[in-house]
């Protein structure tokens, strides 16, 4: 049912059952919030987007309130300005004056709502206690000084997350969000996804930077510093900083990466064609000698570390295969170490890059050490990038496309779909196939896993035989599988899992939190972007082969497994029996 409300003294659309607030954005009027999240029942516990209703007494949260038909809004009046003036002025009284240091300044929305209010002084005494910073994450640093309990952190982590890694504790003036038992949160059960990174309206969860060490070794004249980046880089490079659809965005990031002072620049893509090879041998193995099903994807270090936390007795199941990032760094280090012009092949220095933050945990696990050296040296977000390609004044606008080097470089495009939710299965079902009858599928494009719902289903028909797969988008979906495996009625073969719903493309290493809309288009521009690709299946590419050929002997033969694959360890950390 649609009906006319006024606003501002302007008739506009609304529809019965909507908010206040969504009225008001779909009609083009700007209206603050701190707590609202797109999707999520409203709260209403910032009080910010107040509005005046016309025979209200109170003012009204218009998150939280119907609209009707009679209504008569004053967005901006007098009395709504007020208010929302001290609503910041008392949400600032408490908080650190430290904006010129803060990880979010000139992103915070705090900031941005009392630039707004046009408030610059400190008008509300307030009694600011200092909380030391919590540091003790890979990932992410928690700021609880600089939390204005909006809740969205919480919400996001039990809600859509299903991790439930934050909450309130205490009441009145103590209360306060932080992990179970007040402990940091490396002593919690946090699965270092940063979905929470990117819907904090404050400095209080920022991503952990190690610019730091990062300058320190492209500033090392002896270090060879080695990047590699994950398919969806070279995308999100081109949607920041708006790059035309002629430009090739990976020979750009390569230059880009070349001026910033790396001595090779790589296409993490490359593992994830031998991260397919493995996982395709790996999972025939498991068939054809009746071993464990469903094999479990091990890709996503975010699900690997809830798994390791909360459900021990799914570690068996999990694929032992390192994660195409970890493989990439494993086969990186390998071949520059063979180049004879790198005359310290103990100082090459490895650097991912991907839309992630779980791979800065993922890079410090023991399991993932060679030597009792990191196979990655360092991970780095796309945020982090995007910070040092303006710290070291590089217009990407500017930059000419360079081509990747030989070696390293992913020419099909199984390789490039890995951070797309369904990805790793699409490219892992090719090379299945190839593996299980000697032939090449027909038909490439498996549609079934390319729809955004959060489980998708696929059965292959190969011979006389079906096998099959499952998708799964975030975490939302997870108690339900988890209890057709444990109840013994499950019947798939393999499970691929993605923390972060969408997949990589929606991890928390990025400036902000990305819209369905983006990341539909995202997953739009990627398949269509591999359908140029020649090659389509890890197996067929000429550097795969002779990768094998020469240095890995058969997929998931001894070399292999040694090299590329890895074990895993319960933790134990509130452990859900």
């Amino acid at each position: 049912m649609v009906f006319t409300i006024q606003v501002n003294n302007r008739e506009i659309e609304a529809r019965k059952g909507e908010t206040i607030l969504e009225a008001l954005r779909r009609a083009g009027f700007e209206v603050p919030t701190l707590c609202n999240m797109k999707d999520f029942t409203p709260t209403g516990a910032c009080r910010m987007c107040v509005v005046e209703v016309e025979g209200r007494q109170d003012l009204v949260p218009s998150c939280s309130h119907y609209v009707e038909e009679w209504m008569k809004i004053s967005t901006h009046s007098p009395r709504v300005i007020k208010a929302r003036r001290t609503i910041t002025e008392l949400l600032l009284s408490n908080h650190p004056d430290d904006c010129l240091y803060c990880e979010k300044n000139g992103n915070c929305e705090l900031q941005k709502i009392a630039e707004e209010m046009h408030i610059r002084e400190r008008k509300i005494p307030g009694s600011p206690v200092f909380i030391r910073p919590d540091r003790s994450s890979p990932g992410i640093t928690r700021e609880p000084a600089k939390c204005i309990l909006c809740g969205r952190c919480v919400r996001v982590c039990e809600e859509i997350q299903q991790v439930a890694t934050l909450d309130f504790i205490y009441r009145g003036s103590s209360i306060k969000v932080t992990p179970a038992f007040d402990r940091e949160l490396n002593f919690s059960n946090c699965i270092q996804c940063g979905q929470c990174l990117l819907v904090c309206p404050t400095g209080a969860l920022t991503e952990k930077v190690r610019f730091t060490e990062l300058e320190n070794k492209l500033h090392d004249a002896s270090a060879t510093v080695v990047a590699h980046y994950s398919p969806s880089v070279p995308l999100l490079l081109a949607e920041k900083f708006r790059l035309k659809p002629s430009v090739d965005a990976s020979g750009v990031l390569k230059a880009i990466l070349s001026k910033l002072g790396f001595d090779r620049v790589y296409a993490s893509a490359f593992g994830t064609e031998v991260f397919i090879m493995e996982e395709a041998a790996l999972l025939l193995r498991h068939i054809r000698k009746n071993e464990k099903l469903p094999v479990i994807s091990s890709a996503c270090p975010a699900w690997v570390s809830f798994a390791e936390n909360e459900f021990p007795d799914l570690l068996p199941l999990l694929s032992t295969c390192r994660s195409p990032q970890q493989m990439a760094s494993t086969l990186a280090k390998m071949h520059v170490s063979e180049d004879k012009t790198v005359k310290e092949p103990d100082k090459i220095f490895t650097v991912a890059i991907s839309p992630c933050t779980a791979r800065k945990y993922e890079s410090q696990k023991p399991e993932l050490t060679r030597k009792g050296l990191p196979e990655t040296d360092l991970a780095i977000s796309i945020s982090e990038l995007f910070r040092l390609i303006r710290l070291y004044g590089v217009d990407p606008l500017l930059v000419e496309s360079e081509g990747l080097p030989n070696g390293m470089k992913a020419i099909t495009s199984a390789g490039r779909l890995s951070d797309i939710s369904g990805g790793i299965t699409e490219g892992v079902i090719r090379t299945f196939y190839f593996m299980a009858t000697g032939n090449d599928l027909k038909e490439y494009r498996i549609e079934k896993l390319r729809n955004h719902k959060s489980r998708r289903d696929y059965t292959l028909k190969a011979g006389n035989h079906e096998y099959r797969f499952a998708v799964l988008s975030g975490l939302a979906m997870l108690p339900s599988l988890i209890e057709e495996i444990r109840s013994g009625t499950c019947n798939l073969h393999y499970v691929e899992i993605m923390a972060c719903p969408g997949g990589c493309t929606a991890g928390g290493g990025q400036p902000s939190a990305p819209s369905q809309q983006i990341l539909r288009q995202r997953a739009k521009d990627t398949f269509e972007s591999q359908e140029k690709e020649i090659l389509k299946c890890a197996h067929r590419s000429p550097e795969i082969t002779e990768l094998y050929e020469k240095k890995l002997g058969e997929p998931g033969g001894k070399k292999a497994v040694d090299l590329l694959h890895t074990h895993f360890t319960a933790r134990n950390i509130f452990a859900r029996k």
